[in-house]
């Protein structure tokens, strides 16, 4: 019996000419197809030529599915896994089936390509010798009170997801959070028919997003900004304050992180 492995795989996240020779190969070449998107991923399929079976893989089963793949790879089936675009498991399904091949003792290559993160980060301007990628936002309550609180310290770009229908809000909230002159570059649509690239402070995005209906994929990227105004040394002591008052370690130290800007 030959060798089973799971092949997670990027694939274009717009243009269909950005498929690499050894992905085409690896989609020629595998038992079955693991996919976030059938529909999508059969275009994908006849642009290569790959008659594979298609198979569902998306947040709502991607548990129950990742045993199946566990099967098919034990069983000997080359087994890749995609999602609708850019590299699985980056905001999107993936991470439990290769976690659970991993587990199981057996093999997960990975085919590298496009991704939404590196392109946006390419194109803003801004350095990426360092840098941080926060996906989409929670969208309301604490989660979202304590991220914005704690990107308003990063002193790296930072990178993020915008759905359309949320852009202005997530905008507006940026700018309320880390002030509406830091700058930002706007992706929106890479690789895409209306490809654009976008430059300047939230302040600008908002006057040229607020008053019109968003449309396309987004994603931007933040710019830096100064880092903690606290020195790890003054958190320390202000968590000690803290658990004298009866907080708990793990309390103290949580707080003292959303309130600074501080690693827990």
């Amino acid at each position: 019996m030959s060798e089973g492995s799971l092949i997670v795989c990027a694939t274009p996240i717009g243009n269909l000419g950005d498929v690499s020779e050894r992905l085409a190969e690896v989609l020629l070449g595998v038992d079955i197809v693991y996919s976030e998107d059938t529909r999508r991923t059969s275009k994908l399929l006849a642009h290569v030529g790959s008659e594979a079976p298609l198979r569902s893989l998306f947040a709502g089963n991607e548990r129950s599915r990742s045993a199946e793949v566990v099967e098919k790879v034990r069983g000997g089936d080359r087994v890749a896994l995609v999602s609708d675009a850019g590299v699985p498991n980056v905001s999107d399904p993936g991470s439990a089936a290769v976690r659970a091949v991993l587990d199981a003792g057996l093999k997960v290559e990975v085919v590298p390509g496009p991704s939404a993160v590196t392109t946006a980060l390419a194109a803003s301007g801004f350095t990426g010798d360092r840098f941080c990628f926060e996906g989409f936002l929670p969208k309301k309550g604490k989660d979202r009170m304590s991220r914005l609180q704690r990107l308003s310290v990063e002193d790296r770009p930072v990178v993020l997801f915008v759905a359309p229908h949320r852009l202005v809000e997530d905008l507006a909230d940026l700018s309320r959070a880390v002030g509406d002159d830091r700058e930002i570059a706007v992706a929106r649509e890479m690789t895409k028919l209306h490809e654009e690239y976008w430059r300047g402070t939230l302040a600008d995005a908002l006057e040229r997003w607020g008053p019109e209906e968003a449309r396309g994929e987004f994603t931007i990227v933040v710019g830096p900004g100064s880092g903690p105004d606290v020195s790890v040394a003054d958190g320390a002591e202000e968590a000690k304050r803290l658990v004298g008052e009866g907080l708990s370690m793990s309390a103290a130290a949580r707080e003292v992180a959303t309130s600074t800007g501080l690693p827990r």
